[in-house]
Protein backbone atom coordinates (compact mmCIF):
# COMPACT_ATOMS: atom_id res chain seq x y z
CA UNK A 1 0.00 0.00 0.00
CA UNK A 2 1.56 3.41 -0.46
CA UNK A 3 2.64 5.62 1.89
CA UNK A 4 0.55 8.91 2.96
CA UNK A 5 2.93 11.34 2.43
CA UNK A 6 2.36 15.30 3.38
CA UNK A 7 0.94 17.92 1.47
CA UNK A 8 2.48 21.49 1.66
CA UNK A 9 0.51 24.22 1.97
CA UNK A 10 2.27 28.03 1.56
CA UNK A 11 -0.35 30.27 2.66
CA UNK A 12 1.72 33.32 3.17
CA UNK A 13 1.03 36.14 0.88
CA UNK A 14 4.06 37.56 -0.90
CA UNK A 15 6.61 33.81 -0.05
CA UNK A 16 8.96 32.74 -2.38
CA UNK A 17 9.82 29.18 -3.38
CA UNK A 18 13.07 27.72 -5.01
CA UNK A 19 14.97 24.87 -5.22
CA UNK A 20 18.06 24.18 -2.60
CA UNK A 21 19.38 20.70 -3.96
CA UNK A 22 16.42 18.32 -2.82
CA UNK A 23 14.75 20.61 -0.57
CA UNK A 24 11.88 23.78 -1.74
CA UNK A 25 13.23 26.51 0.62
CA UNK A 26 10.61 29.10 1.75
CA UNK A 27 11.31 32.67 1.39
CA UNK A 28 9.27 35.98 2.83
CA UNK A 29 11.44 39.10 1.62
CA UNK A 30 15.08 37.91 1.97
CA UNK A 31 13.86 35.77 5.27
CA UNK A 32 14.64 32.01 5.15
CA UNK A 33 11.21 30.54 6.69
CA UNK A 34 11.34 27.10 6.06
CA UNK A 35 12.93 23.79 4.15
CA UNK A 36 11.00 20.87 3.36
CA UNK A 37 12.95 17.85 1.51
CA UNK A 38 11.29 17.15 -1.43
CA UNK A 39 10.78 13.54 -1.03
CA UNK A 40 8.52 13.25 1.91
CA UNK A 41 5.72 15.57 -0.33
CA UNK A 42 3.61 14.47 -2.40
CA UNK A 43 1.87 17.66 -3.25
CA UNK A 44 2.34 21.83 -3.04
CA UNK A 45 -0.59 24.34 -3.22
CA UNK A 46 0.35 27.41 -3.62
CA UNK A 47 -2.45 30.07 -2.13
CA UNK A 48 -2.67 33.47 -3.50
CA UNK A 49 0.57 35.97 -4.15
CA UNK A 50 2.99 32.87 -3.58
CA UNK A 51 5.91 32.33 -6.70
CA UNK A 52 8.01 29.47 -7.42
CA UNK A 53 11.38 29.48 -9.66
CA UNK A 54 11.56 26.97 -12.49
CA UNK A 55 14.11 24.87 -11.25
CA UNK A 56 12.02 24.35 -8.38
CA UNK A 57 9.03 23.63 -11.00
CA UNK A 58 10.66 21.40 -12.55
CA UNK A 59 12.41 19.44 -9.44
CA UNK A 60 8.86 18.92 -8.41
CA UNK A 61 7.75 17.81 -12.09
CA UNK A 62 11.23 15.03 -11.64
CA UNK A 63 9.77 14.00 -8.41
CA UNK A 64 6.45 13.80 -9.54
CA UNK A 65 5.22 16.53 -7.23
CA UNK A 66 1.86 18.30 -8.43
CA UNK A 67 2.01 21.77 -7.83
CA UNK A 68 -1.18 23.67 -7.82
CA UNK A 69 -2.34 27.49 -7.69
CA UNK A 70 -5.29 28.69 -5.73
CA UNK A 71 -6.51 32.31 -5.35
CA UNK A 72 -6.45 33.04 -1.41
CA UNK A 73 -9.60 31.61 -0.80
CA UNK A 74 -9.23 28.16 -3.11
CA UNK A 75 -10.35 29.14 -6.27
CA UNK A 76 -8.42 26.66 -8.51
CA UNK A 77 -6.07 28.52 -11.14
CA UNK A 78 -3.34 26.35 -12.64
CA UNK A 79 -1.91 22.90 -12.03
CA UNK A 80 2.09 21.59 -12.82
CA UNK A 81 3.12 18.20 -13.26
CA UNK A 82 5.16 15.80 -14.98
CA UNK A 83 5.36 13.80 -17.96
CA UNK A 84 1.73 11.77 -17.61
CA UNK A 85 2.13 8.48 -15.83
CA UNK A 86 -0.23 5.60 -16.74
CA UNK A 87 -0.63 3.67 -19.50
CA UNK A 88 -2.02 4.92 -22.64
CA UNK A 89 -3.94 1.98 -23.08
CA UNK A 90 -5.78 3.11 -19.96
CA UNK A 91 -6.73 6.59 -21.18
CA UNK A 92 -8.34 5.45 -24.12
CA UNK A 93 -10.33 2.88 -22.54
CA UNK A 94 -11.18 5.53 -20.23
CA UNK A 95 -12.48 7.93 -23.07
CA UNK A 96 -14.05 4.62 -24.90
CA UNK A 97 -15.98 3.72 -21.89
CA UNK A 98 -16.67 8.33 -21.27
CA UNK A 99 -18.25 8.13 -24.73
CA UNK A 100 -19.57 5.51 -24.66
CA UNK A 101 -23.82 5.20 -24.74
CA UNK A 102 -24.26 4.79 -21.05
CA UNK A 103 -21.41 2.49 -21.24
CA UNK A 104 -20.52 4.34 -17.72
CA UNK A 105 -23.76 3.30 -16.50
CA UNK A 106 -22.77 0.74 -13.70
CA UNK A 107 -19.75 2.92 -12.62
CA UNK A 108 -22.62 6.19 -11.95
CA UNK A 109 -25.02 4.32 -10.14
CA UNK A 110 -22.45 3.25 -8.02
CA UNK A 111 -21.22 6.74 -7.19
CA UNK A 112 -24.42 8.38 -6.73
CA UNK A 113 -25.83 5.57 -4.59
CA UNK A 114 -22.42 6.20 -2.51
CA UNK A 115 -22.92 9.73 -2.38
CA UNK A 116 -26.70 9.03 -1.31
CA UNK A 117 -25.46 6.62 1.36
CA UNK A 118 -22.97 8.76 3.12
CA UNK A 119 -24.91 11.89 2.94
CA UNK A 120 -27.45 9.76 5.13
CA UNK A 121 -24.84 8.19 7.70
CA UNK A 122 -24.20 11.95 8.29
CA UNK A 123 -27.62 12.88 9.04
CA UNK A 124 -27.88 10.07 11.10
CA UNK A 125 -24.76 10.55 13.32
CA UNK A 126 -26.06 14.09 13.69
CA UNK A 127 -29.13 13.23 14.80
CA UNK A 128 -28.07 10.85 17.16
CA UNK A 129 -25.23 13.26 18.50
CA UNK A 130 -28.06 16.16 18.61
CA UNK A 131 -30.07 16.53 21.71
CA UNK A 132 -33.07 19.17 20.90
CA UNK A 133 -35.55 16.85 19.51
CA UNK A 134 -37.23 19.72 17.04
CA UNK A 135 -33.61 19.22 15.46
CA UNK A 136 -33.70 15.45 15.30
CA UNK A 137 -36.73 14.73 13.46
CA UNK A 138 -35.95 16.68 10.22
CA UNK A 139 -32.48 14.77 9.62
CA UNK A 140 -34.37 11.64 10.31
CA UNK A 141 -37.21 12.08 7.74
CA UNK A 142 -34.23 13.43 5.16
CA UNK A 143 -32.27 10.68 6.29
CA UNK A 144 -35.09 8.27 5.40
CA UNK A 145 -35.56 10.37 2.10
CA UNK A 146 -32.04 9.62 1.10
CA UNK A 147 -32.50 5.72 1.25
CA UNK A 148 -35.11 5.68 -1.02
CA UNK A 149 -33.13 7.91 -3.47
CA UNK A 150 -29.96 5.79 -2.95
CA UNK A 151 -31.99 2.71 -3.78
CA UNK A 152 -33.83 4.59 -7.09
CA UNK A 153 -29.66 5.64 -7.77
CA UNK A 154 -28.74 2.32 -7.55
CA UNK A 155 -30.82 1.00 -10.62
CA UNK A 156 -31.23 3.83 -12.64
CA UNK A 157 -31.91 2.69 -16.03
CA UNK A 158 -29.49 5.59 -17.65
CA UNK A 159 -26.76 8.14 -16.59
CA UNK A 160 -29.13 11.33 -16.81
CA UNK A 161 -32.00 9.71 -14.68
CA UNK A 162 -29.04 8.75 -12.32
CA UNK A 163 -27.80 12.48 -12.57
CA UNK A 164 -31.43 13.39 -11.11
CA UNK A 165 -31.50 11.47 -8.39
CA UNK A 166 -28.09 12.77 -7.38
CA UNK A 167 -29.54 16.58 -7.67
CA UNK A 168 -32.61 15.57 -5.85
CA UNK A 169 -31.06 13.50 -2.81
CA UNK A 170 -28.59 16.72 -2.68
CA UNK A 171 -31.72 19.13 -2.67
CA UNK A 172 -32.90 17.08 0.68
CA UNK A 173 -29.42 16.62 2.12
CA UNK A 174 -28.79 20.32 2.18
CA UNK A 175 -32.15 21.59 2.87
CA UNK A 176 -31.80 20.28 6.59
CA UNK A 177 -28.10 21.08 6.87
CA UNK A 178 -28.46 23.94 9.16
CA UNK A 179 -29.91 21.48 11.67
CA UNK A 180 -26.63 19.90 12.10
CA UNK A 181 -24.76 22.86 13.31
CA UNK A 182 -25.14 23.54 16.90
CA UNK A 183 -21.87 25.38 17.51
CA UNK A 184 -22.33 29.43 17.01
CA UNK A 185 -25.56 29.58 15.95
CA UNK A 186 -25.22 33.74 15.20
CA UNK A 187 -22.80 33.19 13.25
CA UNK A 188 -22.47 30.23 11.79
CA UNK A 189 -25.89 29.51 9.42
CA UNK A 190 -26.53 27.73 6.36
CA UNK A 191 -29.27 29.02 4.59
CA UNK A 192 -29.07 27.00 1.24
CA UNK A 193 -25.59 26.35 -0.93
CA UNK A 194 -23.87 29.36 -2.34
CA UNK A 195 -20.57 28.75 -4.39
CA UNK A 196 -19.43 32.18 -5.89
CA UNK A 197 -19.42 33.86 -3.78
CA UNK A 198 -20.16 31.93 -0.73
CA UNK A 199 -22.68 34.14 0.95
CA UNK A 200 -22.62 33.14 4.47
CA UNK A 201 -19.60 31.82 6.31
CA UNK A 202 -20.91 27.41 6.44
CA UNK A 203 -20.89 27.87 2.57
CA UNK A 204 -17.35 29.64 2.84
CA UNK A 205 -16.07 26.75 4.93
CA UNK A 206 -17.41 24.03 2.73
CA UNK A 207 -16.12 25.51 -0.61
CA UNK A 208 -12.91 26.10 1.27
CA UNK A 209 -12.49 22.43 2.30
CA UNK A 210 -13.67 21.02 -1.03
CA UNK A 211 -10.72 22.66 -2.72
CA UNK A 212 -8.73 20.86 -0.32
CA UNK A 213 -10.54 17.45 -1.32
CA UNK A 214 -10.25 18.52 -5.51
CA UNK A 215 -6.61 18.48 -5.00
CA UNK A 216 -6.01 15.40 -3.40
CA UNK A 217 -8.40 13.26 -5.92
CA UNK A 218 -6.94 15.19 -9.06
CA UNK A 219 -2.80 14.23 -7.41
CA UNK A 220 -4.16 10.85 -7.13
CA UNK A 221 -6.30 10.31 -10.59
CA UNK A 222 -2.92 11.61 -12.41
CA UNK A 223 -0.69 9.03 -9.89
CA UNK A 224 -2.47 6.05 -10.83
CA UNK A 225 -2.91 7.22 -15.25
CA UNK A 226 -6.29 8.55 -15.19
CA UNK A 227 -7.43 11.93 -16.86
CA UNK A 228 -8.72 13.63 -14.36
CA UNK A 229 -10.78 15.73 -17.02
CA UNK A 230 -12.49 12.91 -18.38
CA UNK A 231 -15.63 11.72 -16.15
CA UNK A 232 -18.91 9.91 -16.29
CA UNK A 233 -21.63 11.12 -13.99
CA UNK A 234 -19.85 15.16 -14.82
CA UNK A 235 -20.29 15.87 -18.45
CA UNK A 236 -17.20 17.52 -20.07
CA UNK A 237 -16.21 21.02 -19.90
CA UNK A 238 -12.83 23.23 -20.66
CA UNK A 239 -11.46 23.53 -17.64
CA UNK A 240 -13.47 20.88 -15.04
CA UNK A 241 -11.78 18.15 -14.12
CA UNK A 242 -14.88 15.93 -14.47
CA UNK A 243 -13.58 12.65 -13.27
CA UNK A 244 -12.10 14.27 -10.12
CA UNK A 245 -15.52 15.85 -9.18
CA UNK A 246 -17.04 12.07 -9.64
CA UNK A 247 -14.71 10.83 -7.17
CA UNK A 248 -15.63 14.16 -4.72
CA UNK A 249 -19.48 12.96 -5.09
CA UNK A 250 -18.63 9.60 -2.92
CA UNK A 251 -15.97 11.43 -0.51
CA UNK A 252 -17.50 14.57 0.13
CA UNK A 253 -19.37 14.25 2.80
CA UNK A 254 -17.54 11.92 4.99
CA UNK A 255 -14.50 13.82 4.08
CA UNK A 256 -15.14 17.29 3.89
CA UNK A 257 -18.80 18.44 5.49
CA UNK A 258 -18.04 16.23 8.51
CA UNK A 259 -14.83 18.26 9.26
CA UNK A 260 -16.72 21.60 8.46
CA UNK A 261 -19.51 20.71 10.97
CA UNK A 262 -16.28 19.46 13.45
CA UNK A 263 -14.84 22.86 12.85
CA UNK A 264 -18.18 24.45 13.32
CA UNK A 265 -19.67 22.52 16.10
CA UNK A 266 -16.50 22.45 18.78
CA UNK A 267 -15.71 26.53 17.72
CA UNK A 268 -12.31 25.93 16.11
CA UNK A 269 -13.44 28.57 13.81
CA UNK A 270 -14.55 31.60 15.00
CA UNK A 271 -17.27 33.89 13.46
CA UNK A 272 -15.03 36.71 13.35
CA UNK A 273 -12.20 35.28 11.32
CA UNK A 274 -14.80 36.18 8.01
CA UNK A 275 -15.42 39.35 6.23
CA UNK A 276 -17.70 40.28 4.14
CA UNK A 277 -16.94 41.78 0.87
CA UNK A 278 -18.53 44.00 -1.66
CA UNK A 279 -21.60 42.03 -3.25
CA UNK A 280 -22.74 39.86 -0.21
CA UNK A 281 -19.04 37.18 -0.63
CA UNK A 282 -17.72 36.16 2.75
CA UNK A 283 -14.16 35.69 2.72
CA UNK A 284 -11.94 33.94 5.45
CA UNK A 285 -8.74 35.79 6.83
CA UNK A 286 -5.79 33.95 6.91
CA UNK A 287 -5.61 32.47 10.01
CA UNK A 288 -8.71 30.95 9.74
CA UNK A 289 -7.54 29.42 6.36
CA UNK A 290 -4.40 27.86 8.54
CA UNK A 291 -6.33 26.61 11.16
CA UNK A 292 -8.55 24.71 8.70
CA UNK A 293 -5.67 23.74 6.55
CA UNK A 294 -4.06 22.07 9.90
CA UNK A 295 -7.11 20.53 10.70
CA UNK A 296 -7.58 19.22 7.11
CA UNK A 297 -4.16 17.50 7.46
CA UNK A 298 -5.05 16.21 10.80
CA UNK A 299 -7.89 14.52 9.47
CA UNK A 300 -6.26 12.49 6.74
CA UNK A 301 -4.28 10.95 9.62
CA UNK A 302 -6.97 9.30 11.10
CA UNK A 303 -7.49 5.64 10.24
CA UNK A 304 -10.41 3.63 9.13
CA UNK A 305 -10.90 0.19 7.52
CA UNK A 306 -11.96 0.70 4.23
CA UNK A 307 -14.58 -1.20 3.22
CA UNK A 308 -13.85 -3.04 -0.05
CA UNK A 309 -10.42 -3.60 1.11
CA UNK A 310 -10.87 -4.74 4.60
CA UNK A 311 -7.51 -2.70 5.67
CA UNK A 312 -6.94 -0.16 7.97
CA UNK A 313 -5.35 2.91 5.86
CA UNK A 314 -5.37 6.64 6.54
CA UNK A 315 -8.29 9.01 5.75
CA UNK A 316 -5.98 10.77 3.74
CA UNK A 317 -5.67 7.76 1.50
CA UNK A 318 -8.92 6.96 0.46
CA UNK A 319 -8.86 9.15 -2.85
CA UNK A 320 -5.78 7.30 -4.00
CA UNK A 321 -7.47 3.94 -3.43
CA UNK A 322 -10.80 4.90 -4.61
CA UNK A 323 -8.76 6.00 -7.79
CA UNK A 324 -6.49 2.67 -8.15
CA UNK A 325 -9.74 1.10 -7.87
CA UNK A 326 -11.72 3.10 -10.35
CA UNK A 327 -8.38 2.60 -13.26
CA UNK A 328 -8.41 -1.41 -12.04
CA UNK A 329 -12.52 -1.24 -13.32
CA UNK A 330 -11.75 0.07 -16.35
CA UNK A 331 -9.06 -1.75 -17.59
CA UNK A 332 -11.76 -4.76 -16.60
CA UNK A 333 -9.99 -6.03 -13.58
CA UNK A 334 -12.86 -5.57 -11.44
CA UNK A 335 -16.52 -6.26 -12.56
CA UNK A 336 -17.49 -3.39 -10.82
CA UNK A 337 -16.18 -0.06 -9.39
CA UNK A 338 -16.69 -0.51 -5.64
CA UNK A 339 -17.70 2.73 -4.46
CA UNK A 340 -16.72 4.44 -0.92
CA UNK A 341 -19.37 3.72 1.33
CA UNK A 342 -18.44 5.00 4.80
CA UNK A 343 -19.45 3.56 7.97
Amino acid sequence: MRKLLNTLHVMTQGSYLHRDGETIAIKVGQELKLRVPVHTLEGLVCWGQVACSPPLLGLCCERGVGVSFLTEQGKFLARVTGPVSGNVLLRRQQYRMADGADGALPAVQAIVAAKIANSRVILLRAAREISDEARQEPLREAANQLSWAGLEAARAPSIDQARGHEGSAGQTYFSVFDHMIVGDREAFHFDGRSRRPPLDRVNALLSFVYALLRHDIESALESVGLDPAVGFLHTDRPGRPSLALDLMEELRSALADRLVLTLVNRRQVQGSGFTEQDGGGILMDDATRKEVVSAWQLRKQDEIEHPFLKERIPLGLVPYVQALLMARYIRGGLDAYPAFFWR
